[in-house]
């Protein structure tokens, strides 16, 4: 029985994947899609005759049986829309990132727990099968004490007028860090380059250290001419690959590493640096979509009072991190405390 009814503000590129997944979800009933764009709402009408379209987003806060309202707008207008939601009785379920500020986040969370309403922030790249076994792997012991968390996400494009390369590609990889690393960062510092006049940062270099010796460093770059979506996670045991663009092995497990023995203890400078160089294996994975997974999650949450593994909370760690990133470039790379 579809007894959770959805409605979904923003039918341009991630959108209409919102629909269809809400659509086959044996207990989400997508009643409303909402767009600005005319034709846009005419494609979807097609595809889902019953599905009612409009271009006011009101229609959709004044339903009382609708229950979640999803957003898949711009980043800056998460805020005022997600507010509304609240406001009306709605559970929220956002793209990333959350918010454009950490003041308007925290806002937001304030809000749901005064309403009792959940905020899901659709950090899609955490229920891919591939994350859940990195989580499992770390979890375990498998890979020992993690010493760093390596991220490359670049390309040739697309360049946004609104938001810099930061906002654009990292919320992906923070998240991530945010997920499978549970210790928290203590400070940052990031560099940045605009090379097209707008002052809108097109190159990032952004580098998070923990309490521990554990580091985390993510290049962003919107100016690669090739395109590359890769984490690297160095452990004590063992070191993960997670290439998002490899078709079938996505997962690789590598035994490598070093051993530290001294000579002697009292003479540090006699330490002996062995290098181990065993086995790789690639996982078996879950390749079911993501965004399936999510809204079974979000289904899951509602239904038995849970708490999303990617809630308000966890959205709001994320844009911390967004704009303490922005300082640190603003002010040429100094740094931050998180």
């Amino acid at each position: 029985m579809k007894e959770i009814k959805v409605g979904v503000i923003g039918c341009g590129y991630w959108g209409p994947n919102l629909i269809r997944n809400f659509s086959e979800n044996h207990h989400t009933d997508i009643t409303y899609a909402c767009d600005l764009d005319r034709e846009k709402l005419e494609r979807i009408k097609l595809r889902y005759p019953s599905v009612a379209t409009t271009s006011d987003y009101k229609d959709l806060l004044k339903d009382k049986a609708l229950q979640v309202i999803a957003i898949a707008t711009p980043p800056h207008t998460h805020y005022k829309l997600a507010r509304e939601a609240l406001e009306a009785g709605k559970h929220v379920f956002v793209e990333k990132p959350l918010t454009s500020t950490v003041k308007d986040g925290e806002k937001l969370i304030g809000l749901a727990k005064k309403k009792n309403l959940m905020i899901f922030v659709d950090h899609i790249f955490i229920y891919t099968g591939a994350l859940k076994k990195i989580k499992e792997l770390i979890s375990s012991g498998e890979i020992g004490d993690i010493y760093y968390f390596d991220s490359v996400r670049v390309n040739l494009g697309l360049f946004q007028s609104s938001v810099n390369v930061v906002w654009d590609l990292a919320p992906h990889d923070i998240s991530i860090m945010d997920y499978v690393i549970t210790e928290k960062p203590k400070s940052l510092v990031a560099v940045g380059a605009s090379h097209t006049g707008n002052g809108i940062e097109d190159i990032a270099y952004v580098t998070v250290r923990f309490e521990s010796e554990l580091i985390a460093h993510f290049h962003l770059n919107w100016m690669s001419p090739v395109k590359m979506r890769r984490i690297i996670i160095g452990g004590s045991k063992k070191m993960i690959v997670f290439d998002d663009l490899e078709p079938a092995e996505k997962l690789k497990i590598y035994d490598k590493g070093i051993t530290l023995t001294k000579a002697d203890k009292k003479l540090i400078y006699q330490n002996i640096i062995q290098y181990r160089i065993g086995d790789m294996y690639a996982p078996k994975i879950d390749h079911s979509e993501a965004l399936k997974t999510a809204v079974a999650h979000l289904v899951d949450c509602i239904s038995n009072k849970k708490n999303p593994i990617t809630n308000g909370e966890s959205g709001l760690r994320v844009v911390r991190i967004l704009e303490a990133i922005d300082k640190s470039m603003k002010k040429g790379g100094v740094k931050i405390t998180l």
